[in-house]
């Protein structure tokens, strides 16, 4: 525990240390649901005003109460520390962050929820840190607990704990404004880090492996989370990250490296998670089972647009041919050979019934489930031998609780519950996993998350649809929920000046559409001398549309595949390169400078259909109001996430084309497209894009 301030508040952080300081209370102020949106013009007038409001709640009788002062201290030190001490080192100031902060601020000291929309270039990490950071030191110290913050990629956790917070902190310390460190944690699920025992294993049987093999199964000796060891094969990963249930009796339990960071990472104040990991944490808390967080006091979600994604993930109960598979060896394991043999029978009777008859695609597919008279009895024979093999008198208690968890799911298929969507998922390969989705996600994330009443910040590039937070607060269970807040600040970027929006006439009908693309690309790239990147809804089209080119580009061409950095970094060194991407390139990755002049988007990115989405679609009078209120929204936020891989600073400039005829003028979603970016020229004609590139560029562009 560590000392901050003259005060005596105490506020932590975890491994590696790292410093933070200790700053003031706060005083309540009016609640309800906050619409604010900044612009150029009212950020210093917003700004002003609310110091202009902290100086007189410091007088006369409020002045008495700390917790009030404490609030006014709040705002002034954040005023301090964006406009003096981060600009000393370097950094800029920029004036939608600081009213970002000072909304943020308002939020934790009213315990309310902030829905907070920040467009490119704000600095929202840097906001929420130091909003976090003056919050807590304010707090009485009987109230001290942790912070979480919740991403959703492991670069952002990284980037968090080793380059925000240390910066930070040091800046602060220099100042005098903290006098020891605050240390924070990036918490991870068990199969993250090295089992020493089930390393020492594996060790043993790699000898006749190769040398890069046995390197990263040496280096596991030394460092104990996987996503931090280079060139370790997923086989490998698989076979030295702890296991679902340590058992008792393990001979390293004591020295376990394992249960020292459980012990170790309880102790931070600042704690990173993911966000199926915070969501474990709540199921967790639900349930009355030991938390896998510390009880916190604020949460930040970061990236809280893919929260909604993870809690379907989270709230979705699987069973895989893999996992009968597992539970099939387990029983062999245990000397239960005869009925093993009977349940891998019985559980192919089932798969063979739930087979399509179609040939089916050489890609992941998801079928609804419905329950024919084949299937029925099948699922009634698995359920009754599971039954039967659980109540075996000598039948050990985990594979009691994993028999009893495989009947359970295979129950809500025979039963058919309302609470559930059901569906089959079929791999490239062909291999069957049963999945029951709740379609009570919203309702369950409220449960879980928002009424718990912790102050919360929910921050993201892409919370709002049209202007508005109404379809956001929909998927997060936010709807009619009080104190809400709401908070969009735009981008700094000068996409008038910046940014040219292409969107070319329609396609003639006799083309086909990926050499429309295919062509499009060409024309675009050379126009612009390299320097592109092209996103696509799908990898398939991105290799067809690849095959179209015909090694017509003068420029290198690079193909991100799923889990392929080694493209990007390749496209990045390349200086003028070409990248086809799809997935998560849509979003996440910078691209800063002139690595990409040119933003090709060739399809809007509409979400694929499912199960589940069939099932949203049925609760809707009408297929038109179902895809006004759920399918355009979802297009809108992805479309933005893509656009800002254009411009990353001040200094970039960019061509975004948008290659989809539905986009183009008199297309059916013309202005839903248009509505979901920036105001910025937008061009039918390749000669405004060829102009716009030499007015934007330097001459050494161009060699």
């Amino acid at each position: 525990m560590l000392d901050l301030g003259n005060a005596g508040e105490r506020l932590f952080v975890s491994s590696p240390p790292v410093v933070f300081p200790a700053l003031g209370g706060g005083r309540q102020i009016e609640r309800g649901k906050i619409n604010h949106t900044v612009d150029a013009k009212s950020v210093r007038r917003s700004v002003l005003s609310a110091l202009r409001r902290i100086s007189l709640s410091s007088t006369g009788k409020e002045a008495k109460m700390n917790h009030e002062s404490g609030y006014g201290r709040a705002h002034r030190q954040a005023e301090h520390i964006f406009r003096n001490l981060l600009p000393a080192h370097g950094m800029a100031v920029r004036e939608g962050q600081i009213v970002l902060c000072h909304a943020m601020l308002d939020a934790l000291f009213n315990k309310e929820v902030l829905l907070c929309e920040a467009g490119v270039g704000i600095g929202k990490t840097l906001a929420y840190l130091v909003a976090c950071i003056l919050w807590q030191m304010h707090r009485p110290s009987q109230l001290k607990m942790p912070v979480v913050i919740s991403t959703s990629s492991v670069a952002l956790q990284d980037a968090i704990l080793n380059e925000y917070l240390p910066d930070l902190s040091a800046i602060m310390l220099a100042e005098g404004i903290i006098t020891a460190p605050i240390t924070a944690v990036v918490r991870k699920g068990k199969e993250r880090f090295v089992c020493d025992a089930r390393l020492a294993e594996r060790q043993e049987k790699a000898i006749s492996k190769g040398k890069r093999q046995k390197n990263s199964l040496r280096m596991a000796e030394s460092i104990l989370d996987l996503d931090h060891i280079p060139n370790l094969t997923r086989y490998d990963r698989c076979r030295i990250c702890v296991p679902q249930s340590c058992p008792r009796d393990c001979f390293l339990r004591l020295g376990c490296r394992y249960q020292q960071y459980l012990r170790d990472s309880m102790k931070p104040d600042i704690q990173i998670c993911n966000h199926n990991y915070l969501l474990a944490n709540a199921s967790h808390r639900l349930e009355e089972r030991p938390l896998l967080l510390r009880q916190y006091q604020v949460l930040v979600v970061d990236e809280a647009h893919k929260l909604p994604d993870a809690a379907r993930q989270m709230y979705t109960e699987t069973l895989s041919a893999q996992d009968m598979d597992d539970l099939c060896s387990l029983l062999q394991q245990a000397h239960f050979k005869g009925l093993s043999k009977r349940l891998r029978t019985a559980f192919l009777t089932l798969s063979i019934s739930c087979t399509p008859r179609f040939a089916m695609p050489k890609r992941k597919i998801s079928v609804p489930f419905s329950l024919t008279p084949f299937r029925q009895a099948a699922l009634a024979d698995c359920i009754s031998l599971l039954q039967y093999i659980g109540s075996q008198p000598d039948m050990p208690h985990y594979l009691q609780y994993r028999l009893a968890e495989t009947e359970s799911l295979l129950r809500l298929f025979l039963l058919d519950v309302p609470t559930r969507i059901l569906y089959l998922e079929f791999s490239a390969d062909g291999q069957l996993t049963f999945c029951a989705a709740s379609n009570r996600v919203p309702q369950l994330l409220r449960s879980a998350l928002w009424n718990t009443r912790e102050p919360t910040i929910l921050t993201s590039g892409t919370l709002t649809a049209a202007g508005d937070f109404d379809h956001t607060e929909q998927l997060l269970g936010l709807a009619a929920y009080a104190p809400l807040r709401h908070f969009r600040a735009e981008s700094p970027f000068n996409y008038r000046k910046k940014c040219l929006l292409y969107i070319p006439a329609r396609r003639a009908a006799a083309v086909p559409e990926n050499q429309y693309l295919a062509d499009k690309i060409v024309q675009l790239v050379s126009t612009c001398h390299g320097h592109a990147l092209v996103l696509f809804t799908s990898y398939r089209q991105m290799r067809n549309v690849y095959d179209a080119l015909g090694g017509r580009l003068m420029f290198p061409v690079f193909q991100a595949g799923r889990g392929q950095n080694r493209s990007i970094q390749q496209f990045k060194q390349s200086g003028n390169g070409v990248l086809f991407a799809a997935g998560s390139c849509w979003e996440g990755i910078d691209f800063p400078s002139d690595m990409v002049s040119l933003l090709i988007i060739a399809k809007l990115p509409f979400p694929i259909p499912d199960p589940v989405s069939d099932y949203e679609r049925r609760q809707y009078p009408n297929l038109r109001d179902y895809i006004n209120a759920e399918i355009i929204p979802e297009m809108q936020k992805k479309l933005r996430q893509g656009f800002g891989r254009a411009i990353r600073t001040e200094q970039d400039s960019c061509v975004v084309a948008i290659l989809d005829e539905r986009a183009g003028i008199g297309g059916k979603y013309h202005d839903a497209a248009l509505a979901a970016l920036p105001t910025c020229p937008t061009t039918e004609k390749i000669e405004d894009v060829q102009q716009f590139i030499r007015e934007q560029k330097r001459p050494d562009y161009f060699l």
